[in-house]
């Protein structure tokens, strides 16, 4: 049998209202399991109805994904995966509890197991509260399931199979052999290091179980999306968009399509309707158009976190009250693509900051060129990583190694690798005849001038940058082009996230933006840029035009 779970026309369909689930592969096991499915009550619901009484269509259209995918013949689910991505309030955790205790029915394996894996205790219990309540105030299912409170575990009196809700850890999950898992809040992993691994370990009962499956539910993250949460988004995308065949994968994102976002028709209240799915059955209209307005009045950083959880908008940049100002223009301002070589070969002229390079700190290079013709700053920047920083700072563990994918980022084995990486780019820039100056911070010039200049890079282009308040005239030089649109980037993710942690320190007629008011997130490449901004606001000569530098 041939299928596909992509759906190129997801946007058309979405506008339309129509479903963006793939219709299931055996129709017949999709309808016995949606007769029972919808005899599920929703005992927290007023009057405490059935599924089949108060549920969207989408909601029908997924179960029907889920168990029409099953060859009773064989034995073997031919899709295994499912990811869906929906806002808050769209009965996401209720649903969650309707279709482990529709697979606990229709299991046939004794002694199967089930898990419902939640990254704290909290969210666990909200899955686990409706599941009970669906065998406690049913007697048929009373009869038929032990429910145990205290350890959160439901268990079916005839096959032995158990459905178990669990707070995740390496400790829980390990050695599972659940036919299905479904992971619940999927964007709370992606802030753990180790959640990759824990999930695969979750998982790995698939292998021996071919009627298994695994359903990723989540909302969207209040923070830029990071680690394996970011892994599954992007890999749904490209499945759903038909960029990759994986016909086991089944993506389910209600989300605005890329012309509206660029026309920016997502921050309309009357487009929130399109990727609520529930609206008018657990989302309520008023509420969310209250709720839309309020946030609108609380200003910025308050209209991006209900955007990203009642529209389901991904936040590229997160930006807090204390932002820095030119955070606000920065993402308009990216490219779709700009490498060293690209700004090289665009740029007559170049000048580049350096900053960081403590064990518990990033090494960051920012490289600005003056365009050709147009007289526009191009930047591209990149950072360097030890492995010490991974263990300080784990909570952002997840993130680096995410962005060293995207390449952004360079995970050093050895103390000195990344200098001298960091040489080799701006040898780079001296070897095309274009490099003005090089702006270092001066705490941290020993190691980096020795690597330059053993790179081939003249020691008197090295210029000390003064930092602090010294800086505040390069901090705004640098927003107002931003604001201008003369200053360009390559849209990294790695610099939406620094210039998200910036963080503006008012002392008297100067504004700072240091590492001590940034805390624990790292900036270095950001002030990188700074200090080349330094440089290349004193319009130095292109090399074709060869002219007195005065600093």
């Amino acid at each position: 049998m041939e299928w596909s779970t992509a759906c190129p026309d997801w946007a058309e369909r979405l506008k339309a209202g129509e479903s963006i689930i793939p219709p299931p592969i055996f129709p017949e096991q999709a309808e016995h399991a949606l007769a029972v499915f919808k005899q599920l009550k929703i005992v927290d619901a007023p009057g405490s109805p059935t599924f089949g009484e108060s549920s969207a269509q989408w909601v029908f259209d997924l179960v029907a994904s889920i168990f029409g995918a099953y060859d009773a013949e064989s034995g073997r689910r031919l899709i295994t995966e499912w990811f869906v991505c929906i806002p808050k309030k769209n009965s996401k955790s209720t649903l969650a509890a309707g279709i482990m205790m529709t697979a606990m029915i229709l299991n046939w394996r004794m002694s199967a197991e089930y898990a419902i894996l939640a990254p704290t205790i909290e969210v666990a219990g909200n899955s686990f509260a409706p599941s009970r309540d669906m065998v406690k105030h049913e007697d048929e299912l009373d009869d038929l399931f032990q429910v145990q409170t205290h350890i959160k575990t439901i268990t079916h009196r005839t096959t032995g199979a158990t459905l178990k809700v669990v707070a995740a850890d390496s400790n829980t999950v390990g050695g599972k052999k659940s036919v299905g898992t479904l992971v619940d809040e999927v964007w709370l992993f992606g802030k753990q290091p180790n959640a990759e691994n824990m999930l695969r370990e979750a998982i790995g009962g698939l292998a021996s179980r071919p009627e298994g499956f695994v359903i990723y539910l989540t909302t969207q993250s209040d923070d830029p999306p990071a680690g394996v949460f970011l892994q599954k988004l992007r890999y749904a995308r490209d499945v759903r968009d038909g960029k990759i065949n994986d016909p086991c994968f089944v993506p389910v994102i209600f989300e605005h399509p890329p012309e509206m976002v660029a026309r920016k028709e997502h921050l309309l209240a009357e487009n929130l309707g399109m990727v609520n799915p529930n609206l008018g059955y657990s989302v309520d209209q008023a509420f969310l158009e209250r709720e839309f307005r309020k946030a609108k009045e609380g200003g910025e950083e308050s209209f991006r976190g209900f955007l990203a959880k009642h529209a389901n908008v991904e936040i590229g940049l997160a930006l807090r009250s204390d932002r820095w100002a030119g955070a606000e223009f920065w993402e308009q301002q990216a490219v779709e693509r700009l490498s060293l070589d690209d700004l090289i070969a665009r740029s007559e002229v170049i000048d580049v900051g350096i900053d960081g390079g403590g064990l518990d700190d990033l090494l960051g290079l920012a490289v600005t060129g003056r365009e050709t013709g147009t007289g526009k700053w191009l930047l591209w920047t990149h950072a360097w990583a030890h492995p010490s920083v991974l263990e300080r700072r784990k909570a952002e563990a997840a993130r680096f190694e995410d962005f060293a994918r995207d390449g952004h980022l360079t995970l050093v084995e050895a103390i000195g690798d990344d200098v001298d990486e960091l040489a080799g780019y701006v040898a780079q820039c001296e070897q095309s005849g274009k490099l003005d100056r090089i702006g270092v911070d001066p705490a941290g010039i020993g190691a980096i001038l020795d690597a330059l200049v053993d790179g081939g890079v003249p020691e008197q282009k090295v210029i000390a940058i003064s930092q602090g308040w010294k800086l505040g005239g390069a901090i705004k030089t640098t927003e107002r082009k931003l604001a201008e649109g003369v200053l360009v980037h390559g849209g990294q993710r790695l610099m939406a996230w620094c210039v998200g942690n910036a963080r503006v320190e008012p002392r008297g007629n100067a504004i700072l933006i240091t590492k001590q008011a940034s805390g624990s997130a790292k900036i270095d490449p950001l002030m990188a840029t700074f200090n080349a901004v330094s440089l290349i606001s004193l319009n130095p000569q292109s090399a074709a035009q060869p002219g007195i530098y005065i600093l």
